[in-house]
């Protein structure tokens, strides 16, 4: 039998995007008013990486837009704000940047898998806007491009190519070259810069691009080429363009223009704005920030005469359009017997009945943990203490949820205890948003170390957590109600023991297991983890080999987290980094793994199936019953129920500007 049921998952930040795509003039107006922009899009969902299309219509965008649970491709036109969808891969769960030159579409797609973990399922294709239906790949097999750009003329891609090499776990600044061919004979490809991304065309002629110089500011780049040959031309090669001291990325460029646009970073600056250089004083102009100087602003694009650059941003608190993230949001999933939603929030569990779902805000602007209406429709604040992580329902117990209590992502001694947080499931009721009392008990001792993700077995009677109180973080099981104490009556067992770490638990729905990850098979390495089982009397330990057999380079590559069983205990569901990365970390908001998807696989490592594949990063999953929920068809029909967006995301955590 294959896996059923739903699957209730985090993502880093997305649900707070809000974004729509707009444009403004070059020259801007003097004093500037927002009324200076035109907005495109037609506020629903998530909707970003936009580019004019020469069809003849002006100010018509084909862009990306999330509206019906994966990233799909649509195009705005002028006076009509309602997004028709464009011809894409059938079956695809990720498209991006979309070009329409000529009446051919060009795109990314991941519909295809590679012959091998660790590369990215992103390539570049082509459909014929007249003939519907019949998909070209323009890259070649086994090779991953991102970032497609297309000259003016139609008959020239440039593209941030990985090659046919293995993904080498970069992500901050893609270890990628700069390819180019022809949109009709693909196959014949020069790569015209060893190392640079987001390419894009100033004519036929120039290709400007960006990456981390040597001084370590992110700069624009530009190359000059034959059109014949296709190779760099010139004495002078590679170009540095924008000068240090300020980062510089995604440029945008246009035939015969004096200004490239792109998106910068400056020192005492918090937001990201898109500005003008100048290609022949060398100097920049403001642009974005003269007109909305707080909101981040992404991925310039210019029109064809250059007389408007656009971009994506958040729509704004007020706008028209969806201003709700929805507690719960259905994402497409691939396997038809499963359903995929997306909370707000992280660490969700189910209730024993399913009728709720315990959840914490993120890691750091909303503490606490919230119960939530198994089909989003309603949430209570069951504590807002802060440092509270993950949460474990007990199956046997309506009113009891464990927690982890202190600081996440610490060392083995810093003090992290396990709670249990007792309330009435009686006071979940419409008329109020939070549970009348509730009981906090803390479980384990405060010098004990860092304890941590708690797991409760079937019976309700036991816990297994992750301790690091032998100075290496271990599993330990304890009774649920009495935890540990001094006085004798309450144990600690000791389930794993070694200089390693083993951490995430999951109990298996039938009692038999316990799955968790560690690196115990590579000590020394605190990056890769990968998936064990072993029974609750400590017997029985064994590795799940994933990605490959054991032995294999794959199987030493694997990092896996958030381990936990399908209902039926069949199944593993888990958080990897199989599919490598999908798009250029640098063009969009702060994931702390962007390369984080779903996947699932029998208990013996077989059947693995890619569950999510996007931009993100997903995690924090649990498996529960199929049925509830939120469908697919509900999306953008009514106002969700959820929070107010506040448009509130970081730029990439690792993007200092005091180089």
């Amino acid at each position: 039998m294959g896996p059923t049921g739903t699957i209730v998952f985090a993502t880093v930040g997305v649900t707070n995007f809000g974004f729509d795509v707009f444009s403004a003039p070059v020259p801007l107006p003097p004093s500037p008013s927002p009324d200076a922009e035109r907005r495109h899009t037609d506020g629903v969902s998530v909707n970003f990486n936009a580019q004019f299309i020469d069809d003849g219509e002006e100010d018509a965008v084909a862009f990306v837009s999330e509206r019906g649970g994966a990233a799909a491709l649509f195009i705005c036109k002028p006076g009509d704000h309602r997004a028709v969808p464009l011809p894409a891969a059938e079956g695809s769960l990720f498209h991006d940047r979309p070009t329409v030159r000529g009446g051919i579409l060009y795109f990314v797609s991941a519909h295809e898998r590679p012959a091998a973990p660790f590369k990215s399922w992103a390539a570049v294709y082509a459909i014929d806007m007249g003939k519907k239906g019949i998909v070209r790949r323009l890259t070649p097999e086994g090779v991953v491009d991102m970032s497609p750009a297309v000259s003016g003329s139609g008959e020239l891609v440039a593209v941030a190519s990985y090659g046919d090499r293995p993904w080498a776990f970069d992500f901050r600044a893609l270890e990628t070259e700069v390819a180019v061919f022809r949109a009709g004979n693909p196959a014949r490809r020069a790569v015209v810069a060893r190392r640079g991304g987001w390419p894009a065309w100033r004519g036929e002629t120039e290709v400007f691009f960006h990456r981390v110089a040597e001084d370590g500011w992110w700069s624009v780049f530009r190359v000059e080429i034959s059109p014949e040959t296709l190779e760099p031309t010139g004495e002078d090669g590679e170009r540095r363009v924008t000068p240090p001291g300020v980062h510089c990325f995604t440029p945008a460029a246009v035939a015969g223009g004096r200004f490239i646009a792109v998106a910068t970073r400056r020192k005492g600056r918090a937001t990201r704005h898109v500005e003008l250089f100048d290609l022949e004083t060398e100097t920049f102009a403001p642009f974005t920030e003269l007109i909305s100087p707080e909101i981040h602003h992404y991925n310039p694009f210019f029109s064809a005469s250059g007389d408007r650059v656009g971009y994506h941003r958040f729509r704004g608190g007020g706008a028209d359009g969806d201003s709700i993230v929805p507690h719960l949001q259905p994402v497409r999933s691939p396997v038809s017997s499963l359903s995929l939603l997306r909370v707000n929030g992280t660490f969700p569990s189910f209730s024993p009945d399913s009728a709720y779902l315990a959840i914490n805000g993120d890691f750091f602007k909303t503490p606490g943990v919230s119960i939530l209406r198994s089909d989003g429709g309603k949430r209570w604040v069951l504590t807002r203490q802060p440092n509270l992580f993950y949460t474990a329902w007990s199956p046997t117990e309506n009113g009891v949820v464990f927690t982890s209590m202190g600081p996440i992502f610490e060392t083995p001694k810093a003090t992290v205890r396990i709670a249990r947080l007792e309330f009435d499931v009686g006071d979940l009721v419409l008329g109020c948003d939070e549970v009348g009392a509730t009981k906090m008990k803390v479980l384990t001792r405060p010098e004990a170390g860092n304890d941590a993700f708690p797991a409760v077995s079937p019976c309700g009677k036991w816990i297994v957590f992750r301790s690091g109180r032998s100075g290496y973080k271990n599993l330990y099981i304890v009774d649920a109600s009495r935890g540990e104490n001094n006085d004798g009556e309450g144990k600690v067992r000791r389930l794993t023991d070694g200089e390693w770490i083993d951490t995430m638990p999951s109990w298996s729905p039938d009692g038999s297991m316990i799955v968790f990850s560690s690196n115990r098979h590579d000590p020394t390495n605190p990056t890769v983890f990968s998936i064990y089982l072993v029974h609750p009397d400590g017997t029985g330990l064994h590795r799940v080999y994933v990605a490959g057999p054991a032995g294999s380079p794959e199987a030493n590559k694997e990092r896996i987290n958030h381990v936990c069983f399908s209902p039926d205990s069949k199944w593993l569901l888990f958080t990897a980094n199989f599919g490598s990365i999908m798009a250029e970390p640098i063009s969009g908001p702060n994931q702390f793994q962007p390369y984080g998807d779903l996947y699932i696989c029998r208990l013996d490592g077989s059947g693995l199936v890619r569950l999510t594949c996007n931009a993100y990063e997903n995690g924090t999953p649990a498996w529960g019953p199929a049925g509830f929920g939120p469908g697919l068809e509900s999306l953008s029909l009514g106002p969700p129920a959820g929070e107010e967006s506040l448009g509130e995301f970081d730029e990439p955590l690792w993007l200092t500007c005091d180089v």
